[in-house]
């Protein structure tokens, strides 16, 4: 009888977790055969905490599999108006909610030494996943929260990974990203 409530928790956990983020598309320029794009959490101030997944270029193309598990405790900084830094948020912010977030950025290094992660000699260069005239923000919050900023942005984060297509014109708007839409990273030459 315990083997079976167990079991069943077990599912009940699984069922709920939400599904992967994924994050496909095209790298604009000069591509070495070493090349691989990352994604990182960033401090507050875009530095590289840690890295969460990185993938080798094949053909100019990508797809990342954001893990569904939360960044570590290092790389998770108290969500306040102070520290969000957030593509198109101006100048007066607001944060409701008291949660933990951290932020998920894009790199791509070379993988000179050929072993599927980034060494501490190979640089780092960001990059800016886009999909037109607008750019992937991606987000995690360990509970629910509302950012809001001036020129009418509103994020609306749920407890796990949040991403948004973000436009900045004369208002700020936010749609959520998904998976079917692909997205292309530019390197200078």
């Amino acid at each position: 009888m315990k083997k079976r409530s167990v079991l069943f928790l077990m599912l009940g956990l699984l069922a709920t977790q939400a599904p992967a983020l994924t994050v496909a598309g095209t790298v604009d320029g000069s591509v070495s055969p070493d090349t691989r794009v990352s994604g990182w959490v960033v401090s507050p101030f875009g530095q590289p905490v840690q890295e969460l997944v990185s993938v080798p270029v094949q053909g100019g193309r990508f797809s990342l599999e954001i893990p569904t598990t939360a960044p570590t405790a290092r790389a998770q900084v108290a969500l306040t108006p102070q520290n969000v830094s957030w593509p198109g948020v101006i100048d007066p912010v607001s944060v409701t909610g008291q949660v933990q977030a951290a932020e998920l950025r894009f790199f791509t290094y070379r993988d000179q030494n050929n072993n599927g992660r980034r060494d501490e000699a190979e640089a780092l260069r960001e990059v800016t996943p886009q999909a037109g005239r607008t750019v992937l923000f991606i987000a995690w919050v360990n509970g629910d929260a509302t950012v809001k900023a001036n020129k009418g942005y509103v994020a609306e984060l749920k407890r796990g990974w949040n991403a948004y297509l973000v436009d900045v014109g004369r208002a700020v708007s936010l749609k959520p990203f998904s998976a079917d839409i692909a997205v292309t990273v530019r390197l200078s030459k």
